[in-house]
């Protein structure tokens, strides 16, 4: 369930009430134990427990055999995503292109560190805030 906080709405967009009747109402479903509330940016986000599947079978007078249909588990589609191990190497890393072979150049020599030897900066001061 998902409310917005606004308590002078006149309807709630999912049942056919006031949004402050829908917000009150949840507000005693959590204080119970059988919904978990989350607000986040001016809505409110509820979620049943388990506590509050088995409260609502009894008041409904539901049988067991229904269950929430966020619960039930769904068949996997013929269309799945393919084995992600089928596309990468024997190593498991897959392709790495050009990165393996810049990764290359340092391994056997010394990486240099540092301006190259041409570079003479000059500080002149005068410029920016610092200037008298």
């Amino acid at each position: 369930m998902v409310a917005k906080k606004d308590f002078d709405l006149p309807k709630h967009g999912s049942v056919d009430t006031r949004n402050l009747y829908v917000i009150k109402a949840m507000q005693s479903l959590v204080s119970k134990g059988y919904v978990k509330e989350r607000f986040c940016w001016r809505w409110f986000y509820w979620t049943l427990t388990d506590e509050g599947i088995m409260y609502l079978r009894e008041y409904l007078h539901l049988p067991t055999e229904i269950i929430p249909a966020t619960l039930k588990k769904k068949a996997p589609a013929a269309n799945a995503r393919p084995n992600e191990d089928r596309f990468r190497g024997a190593g498991g890393k897959g392709d790495r292109g050009d990165r393996e072979s810049y990764r290359r150049q340092f391994e056997g020599g010394e990486k240099k560190v540092g301006a190259s030897e041409n570079f003479r900066p000059e500080f002149r001061g005068g410029y920016g805030r610092g200037a008298a």
